[in-house]
């Protein structure tokens, strides 16, 4: 019988993706405001600044409103005894088991963003790659790294 991972981030977390939707979608207006007023400064074709535009406002449709909340949805977690569950992904859905025995450390890290909203990021490196679980309270995210820790100390000790 096949198990979804039973965690879910913070709710908070729908809203800190926004506001980097936000941030990143300021930045790409800048970006489509040169573009647009270079189109009509050297009198490129029209396509070019109305393709800029319907981009911007589908970029700003999909990072503000529509993807936070399907992030939220989908993205799950569950710490067991002998590895850590992540499952993730908007269009594509993607699970991964990681083994204790192959955690190498944990980090936690927190942004400008994040601290606002008293979050945290977990990092889980192994040998082969970093995974992260993001948007967790930070209390939460400190219990799961000296959990995994923990763990990762016992999992060197039986080798």
């Amino acid at each position: 019988m096949i198990t979804v991972p039973r965690n879910r981030l913070s709710k908070k977390g729908i809203t800190v993706w926004r506001l980097t939707g936000v941030i990143s979608s300021l930045v790409m207006m800048g970006i489509g405001g040169v573009l647009i007023t270079l189109a009509i400064l050297f009198d490129w074709h029209v396509l070019i600044s109305i393709a800029t535009i319907i981009y911007l406002l589908i970029h700003v449709a999909l990072t503000i409103g529509i993807l936070p909340p399907i992030k939220w949805k989908r993205w799950r977690y569950e710490v067991r005894g002998d590895e850590i569950e992540i499952q993730q992904g908007v269009i594509v859905i993607k699970r991964t088991l990681i083994p204790m025995i192959r955690v190498q450390h944990v980090d936690m890290k927190q942004g400008p963003l994040l601290r606002k909203y008293g979050l945290a990021t977990i990092s889980i490196s192994t040998a082969a790659t970093i995974h992260e679980i993001p948007v967790l309270e930070v209390e939460e995210a400190e219990e799961i790294r000296h959990y995994i820790s923990s763990k990762t100390k016992v999992a060197e000790e039986d080798v």
